[in-house]
């Protein structure tokens, strides 16, 4: 797998690997397209009929406003991260990682190939959210690109970490583990429901810590055009996370470790 490193792009088995991926979920859409729309549709539900009228404005912003960027933005990096961690663990379980590692791909490819599929998820599920947003609830894009650049940056920080451990799991325990008691607490305590400018001390000065929180308010940011952090800010941690947890996986998928069978 470490042998064509630095070589060539093997074009053809990349996109093979990210097609594969593509077609995975998108042969159960229903889970995987439909099923986030239902969810973030009964959160904003669910809000609207407890909070929605007596909650009054957060921001500036119609309460509904300001919590439908975050729940579109939790919902794609949940998808990114369930979208490599199922592949590869189901491979592992399964016996078949060998098809993914026995072509000629480099570990870059690999991580591509995977990443890919998670970002088309990302993407298909952002879209389909945000059209029943603007059909609920009037929101608009105040800066398509801006929301687009975080959203890919989710896409790319959560489908990197699915990766991450899924490499580390050896059973499907272990991976539901890691998404019970670290990716959904770290994303429900981001600034997905609330201002983390309405925190006291000093949960306030640790959201700020929390990686996702800056995903979150720079794809709010982006969408309803309010943020807690400079948006300067989020992009730059952002974009060193990402960073970071792509190296990281590249390295572990050079070193063939807890992958080889």
């Amino acid at each position: 797998m470490g042998v064509r490193r630095f070589g060539r792009v093997n074009w053809l088995g990349l996109w093979t690997l990210a097609r594969r991926e593509i077609m995975r979920f998108m042969n159960v859409w229903q889970q995987t397209v439909f099923a986030p729309l239902m969810t973030a549709g009964l959160f904003v539900m669910v809000f609207a009929l407890a909070l929605g009228r007596d909650r009054g404005e957060v921001m500036g912003l119609p309460y509904l406003v300001f919590l439908g960027p975050g729940i579109l933005m939790m919902t794609v990096i949940q998808n990114a991260f369930a979208n490599t961690s199922s592949s590869i663990i189901s491979s592992k379980m399964q016996g078949n990682i060998v098809d993914t590692l026995m072509p000629p791909l480099s570990a870059a490819e690999i991580m591509a190939g995977y990443l890919i599929g998670a970002l088309v998820r990302a993407l298909i599920v952002a879209v389909v959210i945000a059209l029943g947003m603007a059909a609920l609830i009037g929101q608009g894009i105040a800066h398509p690109l801006i929301a687009l650049s975080f959203i890919v940056l989710g896409a790319l920080v959560m489908g990197g970490l699915g990766m991450l451990g899924a490499i580390f799991a050896q059973k499907f325990d272990q991976m539901a583990a890691i998404t019970n008691f670290i990716v959904t607490p770290l994303s429900f305590l981001s600034g997905t429901f609330y201002s983390v400018q309405a925190l006291p001390q000093p949960f306030a000065t640790l959201a700020h810590w929390n990686p996702i929180f800056y995903l979150i308010d720079g794809a709010r940011y982006g969408i309803a055009g309010v943020s807690d952090a400079p948006v300067a800010r989020a992009l730059v941690v952002s974009v060193l996370t990402a960073m970071l947890v792509l190296y990281a996986v590249w390295r572990l998928l050079c070193s063939g470790h807890r992958m080889k069978p």
